[in-house]
Formats: structure tokens, C-alpha cells, sequence
């Protein structure tokens, strides 16, 4: 089993369709690659607002919407696993709000989810700004530039 049958996709009370799931894997399997890691299982749920605001209230203590939330279940050292659950509701909304279109956005979401399992935070603005640094090196890269 090639390292790409451990990254799935779901659909939780959402319709999405992510085009180009195996460039997609791959591409992220290369961006772990780059930063020294390897990709164990990952799952990557596109959601709606109410399922984030529940997870984001349940888990995080924070009774905001959000785009993203990402559950690290790694247990091995320079290996990153885990849930990455994105709210396609915020991506629709930050893809208006950013003049992209939706696949970059999901894109985006999706890189930052696989940064912050990697260790990187966004809690400081100098955090933020590397984070979003690192977004847009990988969104540079084929097969997306």
C-alpha cells in the first residue's frame, strides 16, 4: 500500500466535491516530505459551520466559528496524523472575502491543517506570519502554481 492510500477524504453533512484527490495526496505527501516528516493516516472531513462550532465548542473551548480545526493523533516522532475537519461554509465565505476561488481556498485550509500538524501555531503574529509564509510556498508548487 503506497503511502497515499493513508490520506481519505470525507464528506460529513456537506456536498463537496475535491477535485484532483490524488494530486492532492501527493502534494501533501511532498510538503511533509520537505519539512522532514511522513504522512501516517490522515483524515480530511469537509463539514459545515454547525459541526465546526460544536467541535470548536466541545474540544477547544471556544464558542466561535471557524474554518478549521485540526486534531493531532500522531504517535510517532516526524510522522504526522490526524483529523483535519473544514468547514466548506468558511471556505465559501473566505474565498469571496479573499477574491480566490474556492478549490485554492479548500487548498489553503487544507495545507494549514497539515502545518499545524507538522507543529507550526498561529497564535502570535510572528507565528501567523510564517504560517501564511508556509501556505503560500506549498500553494506555489506544482501541481498548483
Amino acid at each position: 500500500m503506497g503511502l497515499s492510500q493513508n490520506i481519505y477524504f470525507f464528506l460529513e453533512e456537506v456536498r463537496y466535491n475535491l477535485k484532483d484527490k490524488g494530486k492532492t495526496r501527493h502534494w501533501i505527501i511532498k510538503a511533509a516530505e520537505n519539512e522532514d516528516y511522513t504522512v501516517g493516516t490522515l483524515n480530511i472531513i469537509f463539514t459545515n459551520d454547525n459541526i465546526l462550532l460544536t467541535l470548536n465548542t466541545e474540544y477547544l473551548r471556544h464558542s466561535t466559528l471557524t474554518d478549521i480545526i485540526t486534531f493531532d493523533m500522531s504517535e510517532k516522532r516526524g510522522e504526522i496524523a490526524g483529523d483535519i475537519f473544514i468547514s466548506v461554509d468558511r471556505a465559501k465565505e473566505n474565498s469571496k472575502e479573499y477574491g480566490v476561488n474556492l478549490s485554492n481556498e479548500v487548498r489553503r485550509l487544507i495545507i494549514h491543517g497539515v502545518l499545524h500538524l507538522m507543529g507550526y501555531k498561529d497564535k502570535t503574529q510572528a507565528e501567523k506570519e510564517l504560517m501564511r509564509e508556509k501556505e503560500e510556498f506549498y500553494l506555489s508548487l506544482p501541481p498548483w502554481s
